[in-house]
């Protein structure tokens, strides 16, 4: 961090230097066996040191990102937050450093106590808490606001005559203010720069260098009284809010949201129909996209082949993937996505009301990055989205072949979301498009549905105050997108990456014939959340992690169904991967495939 701040002074780039706080910093990290007050303590000598090496080499101020002191249990932890930036000020380095704040609402009568120069605020996702507690008077005067007023998230442009009227109302209570987003901008695209997009909807949006333009737009007004720029973005914003983009009527009463039939008699008539034996067996969905896989793909977007010749190539590797499942001897297949780039971009290019960019890429983790569609109109469902891909491969094997499909929960949470009507009609908007797609592949005759909600979790509010209305809103709308199927048509879903038991419930209520759900690297914890509510519903627990290289072997595999059958009716059990195979070599897929399936051989036989 020192070099890189010294390299940035030596562009002259007044830079300052942000760094997690050590609250954040433990709160969110495993291991060791002190107490958490022991953890910060042991870290505030090397916290200090950091900071004043950046203080010394000529930093103004520091932001020190505490977004741990947003959520519910925050007040818990407050003794231990003021004792270590009480350490952490001595030698005048508190008046140095900002805690930064964001997503939510933060305790402003708290933070004021601390013994620093300045404060963050998210006045965009504190559903306006933070304004209330500083008009309160909650707000130390002595410290700067460092006021998050333009949205770190979203990528719709700013209402810049409310941004103006909220920092005219802060100056009512502090004369220090600094405005700002109220996150990072790592969330949103670089820049509209690059983007051809339908004027009509492109004077609405505004990525990361135009959320900075409008921060400037507001700087010179307030600052130099020039409201040139603020002029022309409020004209700009007034154009786009002329338009109507709730232009469609929705019968959502129309569509069932319970299925026909409890469980045990579904699953009676999916036994007669499915004929699959014990311990089925599949995986999650998806299949190596290899370099030749993404080159096709390219190619075929950039027009540099013809539709035939795209289409062929993935009769190729789809049929050529039927025949390794049907060689190791899987039970219910899956045609592998190729066609899809993304689980959620790939609807986004097909359904209305959505728009694609080419160059808005965010960072998903790590080194991964993901390009989020916007939902800027009404969404709805206008010709079959992945019937044509499901049926070919079903047409190469006498083995159910499931359609594969993104559930409307996880479309809207990882998409860039409209705000011009509410999230939930949003969200049942998407549910009645992906109902169609379920119907059409149905009537197709695929037997076997997965509606995958990976993001139903972590779209889970940080407030547990509002966690009862989000998991209500998700189960309504995956269910507006299942129930409409016969009794003997399985619906699947699968999620990962996720802490399931604050929302064990709700799975259930998804009502799911099967879900999958990505465990290898919790198992006994996960089962024990399944057991405590007597889960009845069809299952299948990861039996190994996919996000290694490493090919389990068949005691590893034997041992994770041994356990989860402790506690799971054997007639409900299913045997699959954690996740989906998208980023695994085709060698380790098979090989760990074969594993799986002579193992549940082994079981069958026992």
């Amino acid at each position: 961090m020192l070099e890189r701040f010294k390299y940035a002074q030596s562009l002259n780039i007044n830079a300052h230097p942000v760094i997690v706080g050590p609250i954040t910093f433990v709160k969110l990290s495993k291991g060791g066996h002190q107490s958490f007050e022991e953890k910060v303590r042991a870290l505030l000598p090397l916290y200090k040191e950091v900071l004043q090496q950046l203080v010394d080499a000529g930093a103004q101020y520091i932001q020190v990102d505490e977004p741990i002191l947003v959520t519910d249990g925050s007040s818990d932890y407050e003794t231990i937050t003021k004792e270590a930036y009480d350490y952490l000020a001595h030698d005048g380095l508190g008046k140095k450093l900002v805690i930064q704040t964001y997503f939510e609402r933060a305790n402003v009568k708290f933070l004021s106590t601390l013994a620093v120069g300045g404060l963050g605020l998210d006045f965009v996702h504190d559903n306006d808490y933070n304004l209330k507690q500083i008009q309160a008077g909650d707000f130390d005067r002595s410290k700067t606001l460092y006021a998050g007023i333009i949205d770190g998230r979203n990528v719709w442009a700013a209402d810049i005559e409310a941004k103006k009227n909220l920092i005219e109302t802060l100056q009512q209570y502090t004369e220090h203010i600094v405005i700002q987003p109220s996150s990072s901008l790592l969330h949103v695209p670089v820049s509209l720069d690059d983007e051809t997009l339908e004027a009509s909807v492109a004077e609405g949006l505004s990525f990361a260098t135009e959320k900075l333009d409008e921060l400037d737009a507001l700087r010179r007004l307030f600052n130099n009284n020039d409201s040139t720029k603020y002029d022309a973005l409020k004209a700009r914003y007034e154009r786009f809010q002329s338009q109507s983009f709730k232009n469609l009527e929705y019968d959502f009463e129309s569509v069932r949201t319970h299925r026909q039939s409890a469980f045990p008699a579904r699953k009676k008539a999916q036994d007669a129909r499915l004929h699959l034996p014990d311990l089925p067996t599949t995986t999650i969905g998806s299949f190596p996209q290899t370099r030749e896989v993404r080159k096709y793909r390219a190619d075929w977007k950039n027009h540099r082949i013809s539709d035939k010749a795209y289409n062929d190539f993935l009769e190729s590797e789809i049929a050529r993937w039927i025949k390794i499942q049907e060689d190791i001897g899987l039970d219910v297949l899956v045609h592998g996505e190729f066609e899809r780039n993304d689980m959620v971009e790939f609807f986004g290019e097909k359904l209305q009301g959505f728009l694609v960019t080419k160059f808005g890429w965010v960072q998903s983790y790590g080194s991964r990055a993901v390009k989020p569609p916007v939902i800027y109109g009404d969404v709805k469902w206008t010709e079959p989205l992945t019937v044509k891909e499901t049926v070919y491969a079903q047409s190469l094997t006498d083995k159910p072949v499931k359609g594969m499909l993104t559930g409307p929960v996880t479309i809207l949470n990882w998409s860039f979301e409209r705000v011009d009507v509410p999230r939930k009609i949003v969200q049942d908007q998407i549910a009645l498009a992906i109902n169609e797609e379920v119907l059409a592949l149905e009537a197709a005759g695929i037997k076997v549905i997965q509606v995958d909600e990976p993001a139903l979790r972590e779209g889970l509010p940080l407030r547990s105050e509002y966690h009862a209305q989000y998991l209500k809103d998700a189960v309504h709308s995956f269910k507006l997108a299942t129930s409409s199927v016969r009794d003997d048509t399985q619906i699947h879903t699968h999620m990962c990456y996720s802490q399931f038991g604050q929302i064990i419930n709700a799975i259930h209520e998804l009502d799911a014939d099967v879900i999958s759900i990505e465990t290898s690297r919790s198992h006994g914890d996960l089962i024990q959340d399944f057991e405590d509510i007597n889960y009845d519903l069809g299952i299948g627990l990861g039996v190994y992690d996919i996000h290694s290289p490493r090919i389990p072997t068949e005691n590893e595999i034997e041992t994770a169904i041994d356990r989860s059958l402790q506690q799971i009716d054997r007639s409900l059990f299913w045997v699959n991967p954690d996740c989906g195979l998208k980023t695994r070599k085709e060698d380790e897929v098979k090989a760990a495939l074969t594993v799986l399936v002579n193992t549940v051989k082994k079981k069958r036989a026992e």
